[in-house]
């Protein structure tokens, strides 16, 4: 029966095997990675990953995990502290240098797992949905921020438009990973701008 690591030692190892089948799967996607590619990646042994994943199911929802808390988890820090549109601005461009800096060979590792596994495995549809709403969720609060600054209308919908920024991300991530071009995210985050900025109070006379 699987179970949480007890000993830093585990704690170690468990990460280990996650983070290469974090790597694996993102270079080539859940169903070309093999157990057997993972357990040579993280130079462990089959024991060891079956002490901590009943199957494949359970180590990709691990992945799902890892990833939502390298990313959503990481990018935390970055909205909190986007309080103008100045600091948005350059948010976005962090965004486009991250994708350069990748040959925007990644994209959205949460967009890609979704992309593939949404209609085939239902427990981890569910993991990305939640990873989605988390994401949202800190857009959200950031739209708030901006909102109590009197840079977004007193009666601006956050909730909807960080849904609908995030769907601009998305979709612009996989485009420059389909094109290998960071204009393609510049586009559509400079759209993403626009969207926000038209709910901007209007200016007084």
């Amino acid at each position: 029966m699987p179970e949480e690591p007890k000993t830093a030692r585990g704690r170690r190892t468990r990460e280990r095997i996650v983070a290469s089948a974090a790597g694996l799967i993102e270079r080539q996607g859940v169903e070309a990675t093999s157990l057997d590619q993972v357990l040579t990646e993280a130079e462990a042994s089959k024991s060891q990953l079956y002490h901590y994943f009943a199957d494949k199911q359970a180590l990709v929802r691990a992945v799902i995990a890892w990833q939502t808390a390298s990313l959503v988890g990481g990018m935390a820090e970055r909205l909190a502290q986007i309080d103008s549109w100045a600091a948005l601005e350059a948010w976005f461009e962090a965004l486009v240098a991250h994708q350069e800096a990748l040959n925007c060979r990644v994209g959205c590792p949460i967009g890609s797992l979704a992309a593939e596994l949404a209609d085939t495995d239902e427990a981890a549809r569910q993991d990305l949905a939640r990873s989605f709403d988390g994401w949202a969720a800190q857009l959200h609060t950031m739209l708030d921020r901006l909102r109590e600054r009197g840079l977004l209308r007193p009666d601006a919908d956050t909730a909807q438009s960080a849904y609908a920024v995030l769907a601009t991300i998305q979709g612009g991530l996989l485009l420059a990973k389909t094109t290998r071009d960071p204009q393609r995210l510049r586009i559509a985050l400079a759209a993403a701008g626009g969207y926000l900025r038209s709910l901007a109070p209007a200016p007084r006379v």
